[in-house]
Formats: C-alpha cells, sequence, structure tokens
C-alpha cells in the first residue's frame, strides 16, 4: 500500500507538533533524540490556523496573518533551538513549517509520510485538568505511522538514557509492531528491555483461582513464543520477561516509572478489529509520565496497510 511505500523511504521524517506550550518543547528534545537515533530528518510543523466557534467568520486582513506568521516563527525557531540544544552539532537535519490549516487533519496526512509522528500531551488549549490535548488525542487515534506521546518528561536526561524499554506483550498479532518497534528501540538506546505480560482481570493481590499453575504455564509459554527470535535478530539487547497475574494497564503504568520509553500496540488481543485503540493503550497514554509510542503499524513496515 501507499502507506508503507512512504514508511520505508528512507527520507521519511520524525515530524513533531508544536505550539509554544511546555509539553511541545519536551515533545521536541524527545523527537529531536530520536531522530538523530535513526539518522532521520527532524520535521518541526506549527498551524496557525485561525479556530473559529459558531457564527460568521470575521474577515482576516493581510496584516493579522502576516503577524500570525511572525509568531509561528518564533515558536518554530524556539524549537529548533531546543532540538538543537538537545542533539548538539551537526548530525541533525531540521526542516520546519508554518501552516494555515487546521492542525489535526494536517498532522494525520502527514502522518502517511512519517516515521514516527510526535506530540506533547497537551498544548497551550487545553484545560489544565485535561491529561491529554484534542491533537494527541486525535493522533493517537487516527495516525497512520507510530505516534509518541510526550507527558511530563522527555526522557532525554543521562538517568533516563540508563533505564530499559517497556513493551506490553499479550500474544496477539496486534502486539508484534510493538515488539518490533521496542527491541529496534532498546538496541540503538543501548539499553535491555522489559517484556511484561499480564492478562487477568483481577489484582495479583486476590487469591489465586483454581488451575492457577496450569494456567499460568500457559500465559509463560504464550509470552516465549511472542518473544521467539528477537533475541538472534537483537543480540545486543538484553530482555527481562515480567509475568503479571494482574490487569495489564495497571501492571504495565507499575513498571513504567523504571522505563524511560513504554511502547505498546494499538489494540490487544481483547479488541475488535474496527477498535482504533485499545483498553489498555487508552489507559497508558493517559497516565503514564515517561514518553510512550502507539504502535499503530503492520507487522513488516511502520505504517498501516
Amino acid at each position: 500500500m501507499a502507506e508503507q511505500v512512504f514508511a520505508h523511504a528512507p527520507d521519511a521524517p520524525i515530524v513533531v507538533a508544536v505550539d509554544g506550550s511546555a509539553t511541545a518543547g519536551l515533545a521536541v528534545a524527545w523527537a529531536a533524540a530520536e531522530a538523530a537515533l535513526h539518522g532521520r530528518r527532524l520535521h518541526i510543523v506549527i498551524s496557525q490556523a485561525f479556530q473559529f466557534a459558531y457564527g460568521p467568520v470575521p474577515f482576516i486582513t493581510e496584516e493579522v496573518v502576516e503577524q500570525l506568521q511572525e509568531a509561528g516563527d518564533e515558536i518554530v525557531a524556539d524549537a529548533v533551538r531546543i532540538a538543537r540544544d538537545t542533539v548538539p552539532g551537526d548530525q541533525l537535519t531540521i526542516s520546519t513549517e508554518v501552516i494555515f490549516e487546521p492542525i489535526i487533519p494536517s498532522l494525520i496526512e502527514r502522518s502517511r509520510q512519517a516515521h514516527t509522528l510526535v506530540v506533547g500531551s497537551r498544548g497551550r488549549g487545553a484545560f489544565r485538568r485535561a491529561v491529554l490535548g484534542s491533537v494527541s488525542s486525535a493522533m493517537v487515534q487516527h495516525a497512520h505511522c507510530p505516534v509518541a506521546v510526550i507527558h511530563t518528561m522527555s526522557g532525554t536526561d543521562a538517568v533516563s538514557a540508563r533505564k530499559p524499554v517497556l513493551v506490553g506483550v499479550d500474544g496477539s498479532a496486534n502486539s508484534v509492531p510493538a515488539l518490533e518497534l521496542a527491541f529496534e528501540e532498546a538496541s540503538l538506546r543501548k539499553v535491555g528491555l522489559v517484556a511484561l505480560h499480564s492478562w487477568s482481570d483481577v489484582t495479583g493481590t486476590e487469591p489465586a483461582p483454581v488451575g492457577w499453575e496450569s494456567v499460568r504455564d500457559s500465559e509463560e509459554a504464550l509470552l516465549t513464543e511472542s518473544l521467539a527470535g528477537y533475541g538472534e535478530r537483537y543480540p545486543d539487547v538484553p530482555v527481562r520477561r515480567v509475568l503479571v497475574r494482574d490487569r495489564p494497564a495497571r501492571s504495565l503504568l507499575t513498571e513504567s516509572e523504571n522505563a524511560q520509553l513504554v511502547v505498546v500496540g494499538s489494540h490487544g488481543r481483547g479488541g475488535f478489529a474496527g477498535m482504533l485503540l485499545g483498553s489498555t493503550s487508552a489507559a497508558l497514554v493517559q497516565s503514564v509520565e515517561c514518553p510512550i509510542v502507539i504502535a499503530r503499524t503492520s507487522a513488516t513496515g511502520r505504517a498501516d496497510s
């Protein structure tokens, strides 16, 4: 499909959306580090489109458009400075774009040709109580490439850089892209991988059900099967397997406190074909503090088929 051709293109960039907010700055830092890791161009985009309520659209003068352009240029310039500070030297290629189209459909369209799309968890227009803003919510639901959501930390500091990558494994075909992406990220970052498999709808503190041992053996075999072959492909990535009788979202959230990056599939074995985002992924993208990537991909490429 066309999306897969674009995703495999050597010039497919890391695209990051900015708006001058604090979380957008963190998103730029993460995206810059990610672009450097993958040897890809960093593309910074901002939308200066007017957001009108219902009613007559006011007349927009040329002077107002010029002011919006200048304001957008300033925000982009600041984002470029953040990227250069994060990745010093000349190893990072940066392109920028100030657009006047609505940001959500524009980003969705650009995601068709992007390697990864990066957004802050909420922008300057979001309510403070909102965990995800409208842009980040739309991207994790509708983008055609992996989406990284950056919350309160960029994970680019020296302490975070030593932590492992965490990936959720449920044994379904939908978790294969997450595993592919997580192993690649761990290898590039030169850190270990924590592969967590959790399958229960009850907490691990409740009494074990009858036949617990056979269930555990079955789930352990599923985890082993899911990880088969990755050790040979990524011999440089030490893997710690975690098998938990607990709700997947809860166990992954707990483990994420010791991770620099969380990777999950768009939906798991409990999802249905038309589901855009599974319950576990939706819960995690709302609650983790470290960067999280939703691997909305096919098993053979970085974009939907």
